[in-house]
């Protein structure tokens, strides 16, 4: 009877227009007058006013609540407790404080409850609270265990104790339950978690030890922690590789009279001196028109990964290849990747060419797409083509002399199509690259900025320009295809990017009111000779959105160009070798039932080659991080020059020539107390005016090098003077009066803590023979503690 009353009652205040109702009203409206009928409801309206289901107002009226609304995203963790939920690309992510993340994990979907809105006018994006976790994101954690002693393994039933590598998870401790894999102390394994934490245990976690990686001692250890922890495979299931075994090493071109034989042209294949897994090769000559031939050759990787196979759905899996400082972790089988798909010299092999025809303005007048069969005339190094163009060594122009005219006007192709890029916008960014030098045994030794040459811009602008028309061939055809987008910067990342900008002196002017490639492109220009051209580099880089894929045609805002895609390396991109499998689907039907097809596939493909292409970037960052820290530590209380990089709150970044950046925290510029000016990005002195901007060249000391942690510790030696600015004054008398007040605070504790020292002293052989029982008090206790389950029997059977 009361629930079904219950229900009238709600539904009558849901129907109503009206928001609140007093008591007279609900029982005129329910009919519910009588004196009985009238007791009732005020005894279920109580009720329900108890369970939350409404409430009265301050007028005393009754009233629904309103519906919770709830936002579903992924859950993003800080080391230091907060984290971030993103929730929708163009919305800016919440905020989620310390206390409120509802022991989310990093990765884990959850509902969100918005607590406090955005304010525009103080940049503060909005703040919530994890109200429920509805996926594990993080189902597995590697880190080092700790082997417990056999008197605790019995008490506990447990192995030991895992300390995550991730730093995200630096808080959390993994009990092992003592069942299954029992490693030994100081090994490194991967945990399959079982229970996860939650209320009384907040920073811990049970599992089971899934596999032992090895040893923290062994070589290379430290990077296969971080590859397994970020969830990439290392090893390839045993069908992938008798897949890649059935696969013939050597082809012979009469199986294949259908392919357009190229194989009495001349062919070159040119990249570092290291690459084993060569996936392109061009050609080019000049035509009798005076227009360029640029022949674009791509390993046909597709030929021999067919669609649904074993080795289709690793390589859809791992959706890339990671290199890192010591290995290549590869998206398809080495006997694949550095064998019959590596277009290497003198042998035939299957391709997928794109053929232009370029005039002197870098316009693309015609073009073919097709299976090919090649087979290069020569394998060449950036080093060996930088020699022949831009040294002219008589060696190497000699050994290869009938190559040198192809490589001539590969030179005079290249400065067009550069030429045409810049005209139309796109944005150039220098960004540097260092490689990592180490040892046999995975020691860092150097760290060498990588250099990039004629020979490696050539090489660019021909996988640009053959990357551009294969996108723009099948979109203006209108058939569902898969592209490389690249969206506009959000208006609130540029404009602190123009912030920063100004505060180096640079004007940033506007194409009609409007922010265009080619605006940013001045920029890039203006600042190129400038000693902070790299910082501002990065800084425009850091306010782009990141390149993805997608099956939508969105353009690439950085190269200005309406048609991208990728084609040029399916050896180690899953997207490229979609791309020629679609060539060849389409080559061989374009029926709407076909394209349907592929229009139904190419959403999820887009996503996961997406994502797990940014998962290969963190790997690969966090491996080149600890790899830097771990080569500073060796330069502990050694002295370098550098330069500002940033300036936050807490100090100052400083990053080297060889890239390594390092921190200067605040507390340790001893010269003054200095106030952040956000608005000008700059460390100001209150009392001397010493200012702190980015661009700045300084030298520092190395204080600390933590290859754990990944962080780097600078000491300021010297700085170059900078223009001052206007020293802060407002909170000057305040925090004087702060400063006072806190010395008499201190000041009283002290005298509080002599009193009390002086008390425990007189009381001394009172609290000596107190002891004695306390102690046995206490061994009473931990007895019948003994008897009792540990609390992680608890957390077992709680999870159950």
């Amino acid at each position: 009877m009361k629930e079904n009353l219950k229900e009238k009652i709600r539904h009558y205040l849901q129907e109503q227009t009206k928001k609140s109702f007093s008591v007279e009203e609900v029982a005129a409206g329910l009919g519910l007058q009588k004196s009985t009928d009238f007791k009732a409801l005020v005894q279920t309206v109580a009720a329900m006013e108890r369970e939350g289901s409404l409430f009265f107002t301050k007028k005393g009226k009754l009233k629904l609540p309103e519906p919770q609304v709830l936002l579903e995203g992924t859950f993003r963790a800080n080391e230091r407790g907060f984290g971030f939920v993103h929730y929708d690309e163009e919305e800016e992510d919440i905020y989620i404080p310390k206390g409120a993340t509802g022991y989310a994990m990093d990765g884990d979907t959850v509902a969100v409850d918005i607590t406090a809105a955005a304010n525009l006018f103080a940049e503060k994006g909005p703040e919530g609270q994890v109200v429920e976790i509805l996926k594990r994101g993080v189902t597995q954690i590697v880190g080092e265990f700790s082997l417990f002693s056999e008197e605790e393994i019995a008490e506990t039933d447990l192995y030991g104790v895992v300390k995550p590598k991730d730093k995200k998870q630096a808080e959390l401790q993994v009990m092992i339950a003592a069942e299954g894999i029992r490693p030994v102390d100081g090994a490194i394994v991967l945990v399959e978690i079982t229970h996860y934490p939650e209320k009384g245990y907040a920073t811990s976690l049970e599992g089971l030890v899934k596999s032992v990686l090895g040893h923290k001692n062994d070589p290379g250890m430290d990077i296969l922690a971080i590859v397994v922890a970020h969830g990439i495979p290392v090893e390839f299931p045993p069908a992938v590789l008798q897949q890649a075994d059935q696969v013939p090493d050597s082809i012979d071109p009469a199986d294949f009279p259908e392919r357009r034989d190229l194989r009495n042209q001349q062919i070159v294949t040119i990249d570092g001196e290291d690459a084993k897994d060569l996936d392109d090769a061009v050609a080019v000559r000049k035509l009798a028109n005076g227009n360029f031939f640029l022949g674009v050759h791509i390993a046909d990787v597709s030929y021999y990964v067919t669609e649904d196979s074993p080795l289709d759905g690793e390589a859809f899996e791992r959706g890339t290849s990671v290199y890192l400082t010591d290995r290549v972790i590869p998206m398809i089988p080495q006997r694949l990747s550095n064998g019959i798909c590596s277009l290497n010299p003198h042998v035939p092999r299957l391709t997928m060419s794109c053929e232009m025809e370029i005039d002197g303005q870098g316009n693309v007048v015609a073009h073919d797409i097709f299976a090919s069969l090649i087979q290069t005339t020569e394998r060449m190094t950036y080093t060996a083509v930088n020699q022949i163009l831009e040294e002219q060594n008589p060696a190497t122009m000699e050994r290869y002399r009938d190559l040198v005219p192809m490589f001539q006007s590969m030179a005079e192709l290249h400065q067009i199509l550069e030429t045409k890029r810049i005209r139309r916008g796109a944005v150039s960014f220098e960004d540097r690259e260092a490689k990592v030098v180490v040892d046999e045994e995975g020691h860092p030794q150097d760290i060498l900025l990588r250099e990039r040459g004629l020979g490696e811009r050539l090489i660019e602008s021909f996988m640009l320009a053959a990357n551009e028309t294969v996108a723009e061939h099948f979109n203006r055809q209108h058939l569902p295809f898969i592209y490389r987008i690249h969206e506009e910067p959000k208006e609130d990342k540029l404009r602190r990017f123009f912030d920063f900008a100004s505060t180096l002196g640079l004007v940033v002017k506007t194409t009609k009111g409007s922010i265009t490639p080619k605006d940013l492109q001045k920029i890039v220009e203006d600042v190129a000779t400038k000693p902070e051209s790299f910082v501002v580099n990065k800084m425009l880089l850091r306010s782009m959105q990141q390149a993805k894929y997608s099956e939508e045609n969105l353009g690439h805002y950085g190269l200005a160009a309406d048609y991208y895609t990728h084609f040029t390396s399916p050896i180690r991109r899953y997207p490229d070798l979609i791309v020629h499998r679609l060539i060849r689907s389409y080559s061989e039907d374009k029926s709407p039932a076909r394209q349907q097809a592929w229009a139904a596939k190419l959403p999820e493909i887009a996503v996961q080659a997406s994502q797990m292409e940014r998962r290969a970037v963190d790997c690969e960052r966090e491996v080149d991080a600890m790899k830097k820290a771990e080569y500073m530590a060796q330069h502990v209380g050694e002295e370098f020059d550098g330069v500002v990089s940033s300036v936050v709150k807490f100090g100052l970044f400083i990053e080297l020539p060889n890239t390594i950046e390092g921190l200067i925290h605040i507390n340790a510029l001893k010269q003054d107390y200095f106030h952040f000016m956000e608005t000008q990005l700059v460390l100001v002195g209150e009392r001397t005016g010493l200012t702190f901007k980015i661009g700045q060249k300084v030298r520092v000391k190395v204080v600390k090098a933590d290859p754990v942690t990944n962080d780097i510790d600078f000491e300021l030696v010297t700085a170059e003077e900078v223009t001052p600015v206007q020293r802060p004054q407002a909170n000057r008398k305040r925090r004087r009066k702060n400063e006072k007040q806190q010395r008499q605070q201190n000041n009283g504790k002290k005298a509080e803590q002599s009193a009390k020292a002086k008390a425990s002293n007189k009381s001394g052989n009172q609290n000596n023979r107190g002891a004695k029982k306390s102690n046995e008090a206490r061994k009473k206790a931990n007895k019948g503690r003994k008897n009792k389950k540990p609390f992680y029997k608890g957390i077992k059977k709680g999870h159950k």
